[in-house]
């Protein structure tokens, strides 16, 4: 049975706030959100930060690209401008910082560990081991349900966080589910399935909930395909129209298998 949130909002507020920022957290928090999914990459110096991109220029101003720069010089950098103006000034953050933000206000976090290019495996260790002792009494009584889930594209990455932190559960990202999904799944001992709605159908769905993996989609904008995913067994997803599909979406048709 999946223990977790079942809407999250995407990177924080979606499309109401720049992506994997404090103010975005705040922002998914204004329209009643209380569970995350958000991207970690590390710094120069080994330190995770949240931010999507492996460059700079597109949410943060700055030229050339995460690995160039320490932890504390992103940190100063501007990551709202590209949004707006109300958010010049709005600093790229620290994972340790964000987590702890989340945790403290109650926010249920899916953290997709988001390795630049050859740094699979220090990122799915440093993020697993972080994770792993902030968590450390949640673990230790078995309160599953609030203990971030690890997901990411890189098999290496979960790898590696398998091996910092057993414990920890973790869910294996496909864009499209390929010919031998469930090995691959398996073998990284992940618990959950996330994967683009677009190319999710029926009987996939069926194929996933059949083998015992949570299914997780990626990202649902529209509230009739938010529906239509429910009915067909999708555990969660997440969103970016936190204004239109809310964290009770989908509870009052008492959609909820197994």
């Amino acid at each position: 049975m999946w223990p977790y949130p079942r809407i999250l909002s995407h990177r924080g507020g979606g499309t109401l706030a720049p992506e994997n920022t404090f103010a975005g957290l705040r922002r998914g928090m204004d329209y009643g959100f209380r569970a995350v999914e958000f991207d970690v990459m590390l710094a120069r110096d080994g330190v995770p930060v949240v931010i999507h991109d492996p460059y700079l220029g597109r949410t943060v101003t700055g030229a050339g690209h995460v690995f160039d720069y320490d932890a504390l010089e992103l940190a100063r950098m501007d990551a709202g401008s590209w949004f707006g103006a109300d958010y010049r000034g709005e600093p790229v953050p620290l994972f340790v910082e964000f987590a702890q933000y989340c945790k403290a206000h109650g926010i249920w976090m899916n953290i997709e560990i988001k390795p630049a290019r050859g740094f699979d495996a220090e990122t799915g260790e440093a993020v697993a081991r972080i994770t792993r002792a902030m968590f450390a009494g949640e673990l230790a009584a078995g309160d599953l349900a609030r203990v971030p889930l690890l997901s990411s594209f890189s098999l290496a990455a979960l790898e590696a966080a398998q091996r910092a932190a057993p414990d920890l559960p973790r869910a294996c990202l496909m864009s499209e589910l390929p010919p031998g999904w469930e090995p691959l799944a398996r073998s990284v001992g992940a618990v959950a399935i996330h994967t683009n709605h677009k190319h999710l159908t029926p009987e996939l769905a069926q194929a996933v909930i059949d083998a015992g993996f949570g299914l997780f989609c990626y990202t649902v904008n529209e509230p009739v395909r938010a529906a239509e995913l429910l009915e067909w067994g999708v555990d969660a997803f997440c969103t970016d129209r936190v204004d239109l599909i809310g964290p009770e979406f989908g509870q009052q048709r008492g959609q909820q298998r197994r």
